[in-house]
């Protein structure tokens, strides 16, 4: 196990959420390693959308989905990455991962993994993978920096965006067309 290695007890967990006209669904990859090529487990949830689209107020919407996530799946993880920013400027405007970080009272890490530049976010944020010229920016809360980001470029997959990561997107994705509210 190398020093960014999390303790195999530790139970890693992205997730991620899309939207229909009335239904989201939120989907789950657990996975034991940063370095892991596939998941241990797949989680999906669907569920009345919670709120609606406010600019700036975007964990309004998400932030929900992935507590009943967890509540649903009684969850603990020792981690979490979420498909978004911790910061939206990378040190104190917080985004959906600070949110996420609160409202499970600062004991779970969560790093944020962003595909497109929030303004205000700096290339000291930016992560290149594989050989793709575009980089990933990565804030985190409950965990430094620097070690957020060599988590994300450790992660498996020769690309830009991680293997698990990717999958999480297309998991929950393909959940959301044939999905009716239970």
């Amino acid at each position: 196990m190398g020093p960014l290695s999390e303790p195999k007890d530790v139970m890693l967990l992205a997730v991620d959420v899309h939207y229909g006209e009335r239904i989201a669904v939120v989907a789950g990859v657990e996975f034991a390693d940063w370095g892991d090529a596939a998941p241990r487990r797949e989680l999906v949830l669907a569920m009345e959308v919670p709120a609606a689209y406010t600019p700036g107020q975007f964990y309004q919407r998400e932030l929900p989905c992935i507590l009943r996530l967890l509540t649903h799946y009684q969850l603990q993880p020792g981690c979490m990455v979420i498909d978004g920013y911790v910061y939206l400027d990378g040190e104190n405007r917080p985004g959906l991962g600070k949110h996420l970080f609160d409202a499970l009272a600062g004991t779970v890490p969560v790093v944020g993994v962003a595909k497109s530049r929030f303004a205000g976010i700096g290339e000291q944020y930016a992560v290149y993978r594989g050989k793709s010229t575009r980089p990933l920016y990565v804030t985190a809360a409950g965990m430094g920096q620097e070690t957020a980001k060599e988590h994300i470029r450790s992660m498996h997959g020769p690309h830009r965006l991680p293997t698990l990561l990717k999958r999480v997107d297309r998991l929950c994705r393909a959940s959301l067309l044939p999905r009716r509210l239970p």
